[in-house]
């Protein structure tokens, strides 16, 4: 008995490794293609919905997706609304991994398809490309996972030798509504165990195959599975943000409600699913596959019940979920988030570049209230200038979170791309929060030429005027571009503007050194000489991230 759990704990293992090579696989090679779906996901609903789904069905994991989605949030990336749908989609997406158990697990050779392609994949493995070893890990996840469910199948005992297994469970089956809620609890419980939907939905698809239990007692393990998958986000949501609770909240009672709808019209419902099977539904080589669509039509049709109520459950979710201080605080906070199965890296670097744009933001408002404030000083001058140090505070606390998610990130296994774009992402974010010292910088020097009533002379106004234009034409070149590849004719366009501060710069030394010489006030001039050493240095700093943006791919 001992030896036969070692062996299905041991099928399960390999199952779960390939899925989590082929995963990282996957994710390493679709990254581009990755960030273009998550861009078109904020579109609406339905929209987020097929997001959801097509992210699922690609990276093997409703986990990693609702992970992921949890983090998003947190980020302010998405709105509880999408994050709704895209969990949703995520439902029907991990039908398809058992779909493709199905099919290919049960209605072939295993050892004839899983041994070949890992074949496959193992020359790829030592490829000199990075992209070329990418491929080999999806063909050798791919491999190991149906090894795994061979492994599983074989592990699990026939049950006409042994009839004790079916006798306990016969103690359970025959109790009417309590055996369809004892073994939704199973599910639920086998779900939380593995980490893995998909790994609980394999280990009951064999059970169901190997007879040990049948067609309505499986679909009721399949429920509780779909119960049991909301913990991880649980789990990821615990020390975030509300919004990022609230999401976690948000997939357990879809989830639930799914299941209580479900309760009242259980027996009808099987009965129609064997009904509408194309195939033998009596056969017990079917059963896989009977399995397979109770899963896609009862998510299926839960999604389609819920999607025009999304709003007012949100707002239902918004009540049960209540701030906390700590949401109130104001001190800046972005956790890493991930999920035990599957390293969710690459997609993590979508929520920093999220962050990074937030930065920016922040960084350009802090320059515009400087400009502001120097040509229209007013009463509010004290509290602009508190506002701007609050301002800046909060950059070197940017600064510091994301490089420390960045790091995070780059503990997992990362594509050559992907760490192109961390390391590029780490260097701008010094380089803003520099900036965002310049500015703070520039405007205590503005409070103090207002405090002590220094007036610039007439022509250094003129320069100061041309040199801040140069500044915010080249600060808007990367604004504009942030996250994205430079081109480099806008790159040189930077070098341009960079020689033309540097030479501007010269000059207007020069003509501070005249116009000292010809009586100019000592405080005006070198007041405005230190005006310009901070614009010479937020010029080379928006080259720097220029030079950076080349290499975000």
């Amino acid at each position: 008995m001992i030896g036969t759990l070692f062996k299905l704990l041991g099928a399960l293992g390999v199952f779960l490794f390939g899925m989590r090579v082929m995963s990282e696989g996957i994710q390493k090679v679709a990254g581009k293609r990755l960030q273009s779906i998550l861009n078109y996901m904020t579109a609406n609903r339905v929209a987020a919905v097929f997001t959801g789904f097509f992210i699922t069905a690609l990276v093997q994991s409703s986990s990693a997706t609702t992970v992921m989605v949890v983090s998003f949030v947190n980020a302010s990336l998405l709105s509880l609304t999408q994050a709704m749908g895209v969990i949703m989609g995520a439902n029907i997406g991990t039908t398809v991994t058992t779909w493709i158990v199905s099919i290919i697990g049960f209605k072939f050779n295993i050892t004839a398809i899983a041994l070949p392609i890992i074949g496959v994949g193992l020359p790829f493995m030592f490829a000199k490309l990075k992209k070329r070893r990418d491929i080999g890990e999806i063909l050798i996840g791919f491999g190991l996972l149906f090894l795994g469910l061979m492994f599983l199948k074989e592990s699990v005992p026939d049950i006409k030798s042994n009839p004790e297994v079916l006798e306990f469970l016969k103690n359970y089956t025959n109790l009417g509504f309590l055996s369809f809620l004892i073994f939704v609890f199973v599910g639920s419980i086998l779900t939380v165990l593995v980490q893995s939907s998909s790994a609980a939905m394999a280990i009951t698809v064999t059970m169901a195959f190997m007879g040990w239990i049948g067609f309505e007692t499986a679909a009721a393990i399949v429920l509780g599975e779909n119960i049991g998958t909301t913990v991880t986000a649980y789990l990821a949501s615990l020390g975030t943000n509300v919004n990022a609770r609230r999401t976690a909240r948000a997939h357990f009672l879809f989830n639930i409600f799914g299941v209580v709808w479900m309760a009242f019209i259980f027996r009808y419902f099987t009965q129609f699913i064997l009904k509408i099977a194309p195939w033998d539904s009596s056969l017990q080589v079917n059963l896989p596959l009977n399995l397979s669509l109770f899963h896609t039509v009862f998510n299926v049709i839960n999604t389609l019940i819920f999607i025009p109520f999304i709003q007012p459950f949100a707002k239902l979710v918004e009540k049960i979920v209540k701030p906390k201080e700590s949401d109130l605080s104001k001190e800046y906070k972005l956790q890493y988030i991930k999920t035990g199965l599957q390293d969710t890296g690459q997609m993590n670097i979508q929520t920093a570049k999220a962050e990074l744009n937030k930065m920016v933001e922040l960084i350009n408002d802090m320059f515009n209230t400087f400009l502001k404030v120097f040509h229209n000083p007013d009463k509010k001058l004290g509290s602009l200038v508190e506002k701007v140090r609050n301002m800046e505070t909060l950059s070197d606390q940017m600064q510091v979170e994301i490089t420390k998610y960045l790091v995070e990130c780059s503990k997992e296994d990362l594509s050559e791309r992907s760490i192109m774009n961390l390391n590029a992402i780490m260097r701008i974010v010094n380089e803003l929060e520099n900036i965002g010292d310049s500015c703070f910088k520039l405007m205590l020097l503005t409070e103090k030429k207002y405090n002590k009533n220094i007036q610039l002379h007439v022509k250094a106004m003129e320069e100061f005027n041309d040199f801040t234009a140069l500044l915010v034409e080249s600060m808007e070149l990367y604004k504009l571009r942030m996250n994205e590849h430079l081109e480099k004719q806008v790159l040189d366009m930077v070098f341009k503007l960079e020689v033309k501060m540097n030479n501007l710069r010269d000059n207007l030394k020069k003509a501070t050194q005249y116009r000292l010489q010809d009586g100019s006030n000592v405080k005006s001039e070198l007041l405005y000489l230190d005006l310009l050493k901070h614009f010479e240095h937020i010029g080379d700093n928006s080259l720097n991230i220029a030079q950076a943006l080349r290499q975000v791919y």
